[in-house]
């Protein structure tokens, strides 16, 4: 009994120097204690009255009591060992759902974004006309590219550069920038026009005598075609070879080849 009235009068103590800070609060507060067998002790301060201003209800004493609202953000809460909320449920199921979107996300983006080939393949020759003056041979001629986009984004030719030879002699050039917009797994057709200039003897002979009846004239094509996607530029290298007609003085369209598949 001794003890137990001794702790209790410890209580009281701490109650007293907690309420005291506020006049006005330890006017209307006063000291509540019980004991039990199982030696619990809570300290509280019993609702007598309607509760003023300065006060909530205290969340220990199950509503049967007040304690200072300055002292209400110092409460701690107890909670048992074996209470449900400090068991985590289904933490695993959410850190493996988090890793697999992820690992799905990023080899989507992998897999849309990768970088595949652009083909260019040239055609072969649409059109082309000839004029003769006393030594030179001039070639107006129109070929076709098939470009292919095997990527899954769009793609933008830009630029194309095309060198024309004839017998290892440069006799054409053609430069120009271009906007052709070409869609995800798709295929286009591109034409372009060179004019030629030949001032080789032998040729003029060929293309001029009229006892020859085959008058044609090989050109070697060369070109670079700019590509640009995803904020990067590419540049693709093509060529081929172009018999061209020199004997007709008009132009005559010939059959386009097919997109490639």
């Amino acid at each position: 009994m001794g003890e137990t009235f001794s702790q209790l009068g410890s209580l009281e103590e701490v109650n007293k120097s907690i309420l005291s800070q506020d006049p006005a609060i330890g006017s209307k507060a006063t000291s509540y204690s019980s004991t039990s067998s199982s030696k619990f002790f809570s300290s509280c301060v019993p609702c007598e009255g309607v509760a003023g201003g300065g006060f909530v209800t205290c969340p220990t004493c199950q509503g049967s009591g007040e304690i200072p609202q300055e002292l209400e953000k110092q409460l701690v809460a107890l909670i048992p060992y074996g209470d449900q909320r400090l068991k985590p449920r289904h933490t695993k199921l959410f850190v493996f759902l988090a890793v697999l979107i992820c690992l799905v996300t990023s080899t989507l983006i992998i897999f849309f974004l990768f970088p595949r080939s652009i083909t260019v393949q040239p055609a072969g020759l649409n059109s082309s006309s000839v004029a003769f003056d006393d030594v030179d041979i001039h070639l107006n001629t129109t070929n076709v590219l098939n470009i292919s986009n095997r990527n899954y984004y769009p793609i933008t030719v830009t630029q194309l550069a095309i060198d024309v030879l004839h017998l290892s002699l440069v006799v054409g050039q053609v430069s120009q920038s271009l906007f052709l917009p070409i869609g995800p797994l798709t295929s286009k057709q591109m034409f372009y026009t060179v004019t030629s200039s030949i001032l080789d003897e032998n040729t003029y002979k060929i293309c001029t005598w009229q006892k020859i009846k085959v008058h044609h004239v090989l050109l070697h094509i060369q070109g670079t075609l700019t590509c640009s996607y995803l904020s990067h530029s590419e540049q693709l290298v093509f060529q081929s070879y172009e018999y061209v007609d020199c004997r007709g003085n008009s132009s005559v369209p010939h059959l386009l080849a097919s997109h490639p598949p």
